[in-house]
């Protein structure tokens, strides 16, 4: 779906263990493409409906392995860059993506998580990071949209967690089972 604007409605995904950190998804095609997990809504699906529909296409993880900690309170918008800008025909033209995002808890065990429940893979690796690394790992015309969403949700994790990881460097060598690369 795309708005009158011309931004696409979609939906961001932070999955968070209990110690705090987060799942990071490492794309399909990419070499080194690394994200959360999102996607766009269908036409008469609510938020929360695309989120259980993406966290499942995307991670595997059905409604009953999370629990929702918090979503943003609005849609946060970032612009595609010129270069990845197309018009098809007979469309809106998208020119960049409205995001509500969610905050979500895993509790279910790690091995839940399985990349490759759908016939299109949307990641190929994963890895649990600090609560703040992907703003600064993520592809650049992202950065502003995730260093709000983190923003506004990291009280909510905080204290769903009670201490929140704020500024430890992510360990690359603690990883998510034998997904990760």
């Amino acid at each position: 779906m795309i708005d009158e604007k011309g931004f696409r409605l979609n939906v961001g995904i932070i999955i968070a263990g209990d110690d705090g950190r987060v799942f990071w998804g490492r794309r399909v095609g990419n070499r080194d493409a690394w994200q959360f997990p999102q996607g766009g809504m269908m036409p008469g699906e609510t938020p929360e409906e695309t989120l259980f529909r993406e966290l499942e296409e995307e991670v595997g993880l059905r409604e009953e392995h999370v629990e929702i900690i918090a979503s943003t309170e609005g849609w946060l918008t970032y612009r595609l860059p010129r270069r990845f800008l197309r018009r098809p025909r007979n469309k809106p033209h998208c020119i960049g993506q409205r995001q509500k995002w969610f905050l979500l808890r895993l509790t279910a065990s790690e091995e839940s998580i399985d990349l490759f429940a759908s016939e299109s893979p949307e990641f190929k690796a994963w890895r649990w990071v600090n609560y703040w690394y992907p703003i600064r790992k993520v592809v650049h015309f992202k950065r502003g949209v995730y260093a709000r969403a983190l923003r506004e949700l990291a009280p909510a994790l905080k204290k769903e967690v009670g201490t929140l990881a704020s500024g430890r460097a992510a360990d690359p060598a603690r990883t998510g089972g034998s997904n990760d690369a």
